[in-house]
């Protein structure tokens, strides 16, 4: 009877034990309400963080003449590499390329300050490349890590194999070490290229509603539809496009197992086909919203379709603008911090646990990128970044005279940066759902944070305009 007990004391204390470190390293934890974020620690640190990056720009009313160059670097992945995208694939191997990924940079100089535009066929942009990325550029050029902004179309058919990490490996499949400095040199010899091309040019930008090629996919309320435009000239005549849409590359499913750029690609190869010039494209606010549109019966027709549409859109915009010489031009690119971690996949009240959040590999880190080019601002945040709060950053700028080209996925990833009014929103099902259960990381304060993040560095970088920016 004694041996009995001291096992089933034994027994009882290695079970208590193990449930204790269960709900330590894993959960469930309570999940934590609004706070005051304003009154943060991390909060106060992120804004002196912009306002000191803020402060290497040179604001002008006299810039000097605008200087334009850019270029373009294929991303070759080496046979066996995963692509990037989708969990169902499981890290499958890549089959063969069905059409070429590239990355592409646009440079601008006002005389005094110069960015540096990078917009690539990935699925998003991972710390590590940008950081190889900055390094390289450093030594060849005087551009340094705040004058380069990154942009990713967000194709599910990109080079994989780029973060480490589970929740990487679940979209990224296995970490390949060769794959960030491959990348990253693509990036850096575009940057390079771009800037040692750079002549005086002309720019002019413009939106154009296109409501009838998007939609929200995850309820029924707003989306962003903004096909924002802008055509670079420089002396001599060559011609470059960039636009900026919102709409998930989706298109190919999870079965897909070739490199493809999807409708981004199809976008600028129709442009450059049908002006002669050379496109680039940023993946805008993605977060809920998707394609609309598109009877074709088969997949590659129906991507076909779509990108030519929007890129006879952007022509005929492109068609219309005025080009100005002489734009003021600043920048900054920052890491911020982060309020903790809130994943809740299971339930509204439950979360998971921060050291369970931090061994999947969610460092904690934000990025948020600015830059303006006279009355065309762009801004990025490490986020898959929400459609309706990209409506309202745009209506903001928009009252004090700025074209706002919102995008996601600045250097890192942090999840969807979805409205805060959503944050106990259940689905028809009563759960969370993926975008605000899942997905959403950090917590019910995170639009408010970083609006105000976005605030403060559009404030430091220009002042409002006698003019508001006209609304597509």
């Amino acid at each position: 009877m004694r041996l009995l007990k001291k096992v089933l004391l034994w027994g009882g204390s290695v079970v208590l034990v193990l449930v204790l470190l269960f709900v330590v390293l894993v959960g469930p934890w309570p999940v934590y309400s609004a706070t005051n974020y304003d009154r943060s620690s991390y909060y106060k640190k992120s804004l002196a963080d912009v306002d000191s990056a803020a402060q290497e720009a040179h604001l002008s009313q006299t810039p000097g003449r605008l200087q334009a160059g850019w270029a373009a670097r294929e991303i070759v992945p080496p046979p066996g590499t995963p692509l990037a995208g989708y969990g169902a694939r499981n890290g499958k191997s890549s089959t063969g390329t069905h059409d070429p990924l590239f990355a592409r940079a646009l440079v601008l100089s006002d005389g005094e300050d110069t960015v540096a535009l990078v917009g690539a066929d990935m699925l998003l942009i991972p710390p590590k490349v940008a950081e190889l990325c900055a390094k390289a550029v450093a030594e060849k050029t005087p551009l340094m890590e705040n004058d380069i902004l990154y942009h990713a179309s967000h194709t599910h058919c990109g080079p994989g194999g780029l973060m480490e990490g589970l929740m990487a490996k679940s979209v990224f499949g296995a970490y390949r070490p060769e794959m960030p400095p491959l990348v990253a040199k693509a990036f850096s010899d575009a940057i390079v290229d771009a800037y040692e091309n750079m002549k005086p040019a002309s720019l002019g930008q413009g939106t154009v509603d296109a409501a009838q090629y998007i939609r929200n996919r995850s309820r029924e309320a707003r989306v962003d539809s903004t096909l924002n435009v802008a055509l670079i000239e420089q002396e001599g005549g060559a011609r470059c496009y960039m636009v900026r849409f919102s709409g998930h590359p989706t298109m190919y499913g999870s079965d897909m197992l070739q490199f493809s750029a999807e409708y981004p690609g199809a976008v600028m190869r129709h442009i450059e086909k049908d002006t002669g010039g050379k496109a680039m494209y940023l993946g805008g606010a993605l977060g809920s919203m998707s394609t609309r549109g598109g009877d074709e019966s088969g997949r590659d027709e129906r991507i076909d379709a779509f990108g030519s549409a929007l890129a006879q859109l952007a022509e005929e915009k492109a068609n219309t603008l005025t080009l100005e010489n002489k734009l003021d031009i600043t920048s900054l690119s920052v890491s911020v911090g982060m309020p903790s971690i809130q994943c809740r996949p299971m339930s509204p009240s439950w979360r998971l646990s921060p050291i369970a959040a931090r061994f999947a590999g969610l460092d904690g880190k934000g990025h948020i990128q600015l830059a303006r080019i006279g009355s065309m601002m762009l801004v990025g945040v490490s986020f898959d970044f929400s459609g309706e709060v990209s409506d309202d950053w745009q209506a903001w700028a928009r009252s004090r005279g700025y074209n706002l080209w919102p995008t996601s996925f600045a250097p890192g990833y942090c999840g969807y940066l979805s409205p805060d009014k959503y944050y106990k929103e259940e689905d028809k099902e009563g759960g969370l759902g993926y975008e605000i259960g899942l997905m959403n990381w950090y917590g019910p304060n995170t639009e408010a944070y970083f609006t105000a993040l976005f605030h403060r560095a559009a404030e430091d970088l220009g002042p409002a305009l006698n003019n508001p920016a006209p609304q597509s």
